[in-house]
């Protein structure tokens, strides 16, 4: 809503448009307290709209009341009817939420803040380019279609589009006092958007009075034409429908036919649709007046069929049975046109309440039709539950916990956000700026370096919320991050953006990588007293069907080193005749040691971790047998096995962790950062929110390069994993990585 200044018609603001008389004249359709909040809403916003006029000229107060009215006459509950009066407040009052809370509770302030919201629409659809005549018809329908499911995603009650719905048409009565170029602009945005939403929340009236408001300003002359051909005016064409419906009815009666009948004349804006679409002239159109009729099984639509046949002379090639013969949606219905009342045309239409059930709220929705859009089953099924809320708000206005069913998370499964140009991408709920670029493109997903959401700097893994236009900082040779694929870090939700993540690491330096795989499992095969052995045989084990790929898979580090050493000495195992070194095929005692480690043959014997690497649960270990102190507990990758003589090899015995209690275990690591001031506190600071204690720090800086070491108290690898991958993100930091 736009409003602007205007000191000369400050006077009509507030003497002219009486409020209280306003409120008097709907006093009756309201219980007495009802209409003490309506004229507490008027008090407020009457001094706060005073002097300010809408952009098509009207005073503000008066705008605010006649959206009122439509509301009213759809029969909406007070709370709507309020916060409708008080829906520009926020532009006038600065502490507006807090007043507004404590004289009209939680429930109106949350209706006024959704309007206000709303009010974005207006800029995403210029942004867009809405109003855009270059664009293709099947970008801009699709960006259309994008922004009316972002409006509805963003507002939490659906009574908030209805009082929008109702302003963009009290706009649009006042229309001709706006400019030439606000009146197209206007105009657009309302047949565009507003009109179909109308359509498929089936708010009937409303929907038709923005399309043929919307045709006049955007097509004055044919307006006028098709306006004139009807030489009737609106009033009359809607009271012959209502004699038609009462003389069909009273014939049923008769005919006992239990049935419902129902109608409108059509409207300019369907007219001049139908012409355009079927290249017809005015003069070939049956349709103009129309009404349906609603029975209880197919008998009695073909009853109804000759009833109406016998009243009116049919109108020759004007009779489709799309009862007999569907249409490819599966829409079933009787059409027929007819010589009515008067010698006018009339259509009828008629089904059974199932079909019209089917029609209107069903997978295929009527409104998809009529649109020639695309089907989007799920969206259509929340639409329907949104349609029949709307539909069953009469039967239950006194109930006050049936308007809890106006508050609708059904769009929260969708997050829709704006590029910077203002298209609208859709992406799945707790998605984050990366997941947005690789959406966009898969080579800008993979060159992000940074994001800003509403011009400011967020961390990549930001949860993007409804509305938010988000801009993606890149560099020139930029490539993805192993991190993005750790998903306690939270980088990545879309499975199509992982999977492009994924990729990129498959076939990124294939060579160097395969290279790199050979290398490290020839140490393993090395470290496990093994010669000669099928590696091609080891790589099917794991799922691989070319060597090549295993190899690179070792490389890229997708392959650990626990999963070749299981699959050597599986491989190994059969056919292995003498004592094996690092890995034995000796069995394995079955109870835990009191590390809760399991290792080869021992025994009971006493068993230590090793404090050179700290091992921890799920941490891929090995067993070394001391002179004096029992089995020391190592990492797998420790640099003191990796180091030890071939001569002493063989009192390496294998190891796995029991059924281990979890508690907390000391380790060490090292970040290597260029220094900065404050670079330790931001790294405690990290230590504090992950809830990670320190025990012990030692820092040393050299030619302005710093190393860090710390002591940490960890309760599960996990939790250590994702504490590397986020102090790797800290400014300046180059790497993390656990002390070997």
């Amino acid at each position: 809503m736009i409003s602007v200044q205007n000191p000369t018609s400050a006077l009509l603001a507030t003497n002219e448009y009486d409020a209280s008389s306003w409120v008097e004249s709907f006093a009756k359709r309201f219980s007495p307290t009802e209409v003490e909040l309506i004229q507490h809403a008027c008090d407020l916003a009457a001094p706060l709209y005073s002097g300010h006029v809408e952009l098509t000229g009207s005073p503000l107060l008066e705008h605010a009341l006649g959206a009122t009215t439509i509301l009213i006459d759809m029969n909406m509950d007070v709370e709507t009817i309020a916060a409708t009066i008080l829906h520009a407040v926020p532009e006038y009052l600065s502490d507006w939420r807090a007043t507004l809370q404590m004289r009209f509770g939680a429930n109106i302030t949350g209706l006024v803040e959704g309007i206000s919201r709303m009010e974005q629409i207006q800029e995403f659809s210029e942004i867009e380019g809405l109003h855009d005549p270059s664009r293709k018809n099947d970008d801009h329908a699709q960006q259309i279609e994008s922004l009316r499911k972002m409006l509805l995603a963003m507002v939490e009650d659906i009574r908030v589009v209805l009082i929008k719905l109702a302003e963009r048409t009290q706009t649009l009565r006042r229309l001709s006092g706006a400019s030439p170029e606000q009146q197209r602009r206007i105009a657009q945005e309302s047949q565009g958007i507003f009109a179909p939403l109308a359509n498929r929340l089936g708010v009937w009236q409303v929907k038709w009075e923005l399309e043929d408001l919307s045709l006049r300003y955007l097509e004055p002359q044919l307006y006028k034409s098709v306006a004139k051909m009807l030489d009737e005016r609106r009033v009359d064409r809607e009271q012959y429908i209502i004699d038609v419906v009462t003389q069909l009815k009273q014939e049923l009666s008769q005919a006992g036919i239990k049935g419902d009948v129902s109608g409108r004349p059509k409207h300019i804006y369907s007219i001049v649709k139908k012409m355009k679409s079927k290249h017809l002239d005015f003069s070939e159109l049956y349709d103009v007046r129309a009404v349906r009729i609603l029975v209880d099984d197919i008998k009695d639509c073909y009853t109804a069929l000759g009833l109406i046949h016998s009243l009116w002379q049919p109108i020759p090639g004007e009779f489709d049975d799309y009862i007999a013969r569907p249409k490819s949606n599966n829409y079933r219905s009787l059409h027929t046109a007819v010589s009515g009342p008067r010698g006018l045309a009339l259509e009828v239409q008629i089904r059974t309440f199932e079909m019209h059930q089917y029609s209107e709220l069903g997978v295929a929705a009527h409104w998809r039709y009529k649109e020639g859009g695309k089907s989007d089953a799920k969206f259509d099924e929340k639409i329907a539950w949104l349609r029949q809320i709307l539909a069953w708000k009469d039967e239950v206005s006194d109930n006050g916990d049936m308007l809890e069913q106006f508050k609708s998370e059904l769009f929260q499964d969708k997050v829709y956000v704006l590029t910077p140009q203002g298209k609208v991408i859709d992406l799945p709920v707790g998605a984050t700026p990366i997941d947005f670029a690789y959406t966009l493109h898969t080579d800008l997903g993979h060159r992000t370096r940074g994001a800003k959401v509403n011009g400011s700097i967020v961390p990549l893994n930001t949860k993007l919320q409804n509305g938010q236009r988000v801009e993606i900082l890149t560099s020139k040779l930029g490539s993805p991050s192993r991190d993005w694929l750790n998903a306690s870090l939270g980088f990545l939700q879309s499975p199509s953006a992982r999977a492009k993540v994924r990729h990129w690491f498959k076939y990124q330096h294939y060579d160097e990588n395969v290279a790199q795989g050979r290398a490290r499992l020839d140490r393993e095969l090395h470290r496990a007293g093994v010669g000669a052995i099928n590696q091609e045989k080891i790589a099917q084990k794991l799922q691989f069907q070319k060597l090549e790929d295993f190899l690179a898979a070792i490389g890229r580090g997708d392959v650990s080193e626990h999963q070749i050493a299981l699959a050597i000495q599986e491989d190994v195992a059969p056919r292995q005749e003498e004592p094996a070194r690092p890995l034995s095929t000796k069995r394995i005692t079955a109870q835990p040691s009191q590390t809760g480690v399991v290792v080869e043959g021992v025994g009971n014997l006493q068993t230590n971790t090793a404090k050179c690497c700290k091992p921890m649960p799920q941490d891929s270990i090995v067993g070394y047998l001391t002179c004096d102190h029992g089995v020391t507990i190592h990492r797998r990758a420790c640099a003191f096995i990796a180091r030890l003589p071939e001569a002493r090899r063989n009192r390496v015995l294998s190891a796995q962790w029991g059924n281990v209690q979890h508690g907390r275990t000391d380790v060490d690591i090292e970040v290597e950062a260029h220094d900065r001031q404050g670079l330790l506190r931001d790294i405690s600071d990290l230590f504090a929110r992950e809830k990670v204690n320190a025990t012990k720090a030692n820092t040393m800086t050299r030619n302005n390069l710093a190393l860090m070491q710390f002591s940490i108290e960890i309760s599960e690898l996990e939790q250590l994993n994702r504490l590397l991958a986020l102090i790797r993100h800290v400014p300046n930091v180059i790497d993390a990585q656990r002390r070997n």
